[in-house]
């Protein structure tokens, strides 16, 4: 019983070799011998699994949990996945990074989170939900009417009036033509207070913006007038009168916010349904930048067709490289507004402005004693190409940056998805 003692004491100096395993049931004597023999060996095991099953749990862990909890808003808030890859691509999610999530694009990721995620409405009805610029369709196309119907009515009551009458005419008009240009760009696709509520400088923007349409009414007369001897005197070297203004160019303007609001609605509802059959985001901006060139073109076509039609039935000049040039830079500052990028369109904005002014500027500041140099450049582009080619290589330079800008942004899945739900 001496060895069975030392056995449970656990005193035994060695572990038994392999060879010797069967004399020792001979020394006891006894058969339970063998029994308490095997218990030492589960005590060693024990350590050995215990220390792989946190390496397991850290393993098996999910890393798309931790991303639903670092997006827990997003998440519950989207109606939809698509929703939830544009967020995440707009927080610097890409096809690579949702490769460590185990995903093959970020489409297929926000799948799984949207699946996983608890929202606050419910999915089906989210899903039945008409996009606002489907459902009021008449009502925007009936505001993108109103600048244009209420600039014809103001060009038509300063040429039917004399005197004093005229001026008090065209003041109205202008106001009438602000109040319908307003109206236009507070509903529908050409309307930002979904997108960007909160923009940067608005006031500002709509500043330079009227500057610009001003300086393409009345902004020409006013550069040859100063170039030929100065304001006071009128293109043809008389004085007094009325000011010649560009028909024209301003009515097209005006009235092509039409086709600016249908371009801006197919931009929109194009995006929308390439980012529902896209899977990925490389593959969706591929989508998306033929549409926003197709989109720019169809505005400039439209622009066209109405310039060519006013100097057909006015008999005036249209103007036509001022008026594309500004109508371009115009539209496609609106795409970026509309869809929360503010900062670069009222830069290129401010800038073109500020190019116009400084132009004028220049030729009256060329009059000073020992000034003249200041004038050269305007005065030689004018002579040489006419005082329309300060406005359109301004512009034209403007719309060219916004262009290479807009097909960057907009062409991601996040410009197309905002805080408040699909546009």
């Amino acid at each position: 019983m001496s060895g069975l003692d030392e056995l449970d004491r656990g005193t035994t100096p060695a572990a038994p070799r392999p060879s010797e395993p069967s004399e020792e049931p001979a020394a006891a004597g006894t058969a339970p011998v063998s029994a308490p023999a095997t218990p030492p060996k589960a005590p060693a095991a024990a350590p050995t699994l215990t220390r792989k099953v946190p390496g397991a749990r850290r393993t098996g862990a999910d890393p798309v949990k931790a991303l639903m909890h670092r997006h827990r808003e997003l998440c519950e808030s989207a109606v939809d996945p698509l929703e939830i890859a544009a967020g995440l691509e707009a927080h610097g999610v890409t096809d690579r990074t949702a490769a460590r999530f185990r995903h093959r694009d970020v489409f297929s990721l926000a799948e799984e989170m949207y699946a996983r995620v608890p929202r606050g409405i419910d999915s089906a009805e989210a899903g039945t939900t008409v996009p606002e610029t489907a459902r009021i369709r008449a009502d925007w196309l009936l505001r993108a009417l109103l600048p244009g119907a209420l600039a014809v009515a103001a060009v038509t009551g300063v040429q039917l009036t004399q005197g004093r009458t005229r001026l008090f005419a065209a003041v109205a008009g202008v106001l009438a033509v602000a109040l319908g240009v307003r109206a236009a760009l507070t509903r529908g696709p050409l309307s930002s207070a979904r997108r960007a509520p909160h923009a940067t400088h608005p006031a500002a923007s709509r500043g330079w913006t009227w500057w610009l349409l001003g300086y393409a009414a009345l902004g020409d007369a006013l550069l040859r007038a100063a170039v030929d001897g100065g304001p006071d005197r009128l293109p043809d070297g008389t004085t007094g009168g009325p000011w010649p203004l560009a028909v024209v160019p301003a009515l097209a303007l005006t009235l092509s916010c039409v086709p600016a609001a249908l371009t801006a609605h197919l931009l929109t509802e194009g995006a929308r349904r390439r980012l529902s059959g896209s899977r990925g985001l490389t593959e969706f901006a591929a989508a998306v930048r033929p549409l926003l060139w197709s989109a720019f073109a169809l505005y400039v076509g439209c622009l066209t067709a109405l310039l060519a039609v006013g100097a057909a039935i006015t008999g005036e000049h249209a103007g036509y490289a001022q008026a594309l040039t500004l109508g371009s830079l115009l539209l496609l500052a609106r795409f970026l507004h509309v869809h929360g990028f503010t900062h670069a369109p009222a830069v290129i904005l401010a800038g073109a402005a500020s190019a116009e002014v400084l132009a004028v500027a220049s030729v009256f500041a060329g009059r000073l004693p020992g000034c003249g140099f200041l004038a050269v450049p305007v005065e030689t582009l004018v002579d040489t190409w006419g005082p329309g080619c300060v406005p359109a290589l301004v512009c034209g330079a403007g719309a060219l940056t916004l262009l290479a800008h807009a097909s960057r942004t907009l062409t991601r899945a996040s410009a197309h998805a905002g805080p408040g739900g699909p546009a």
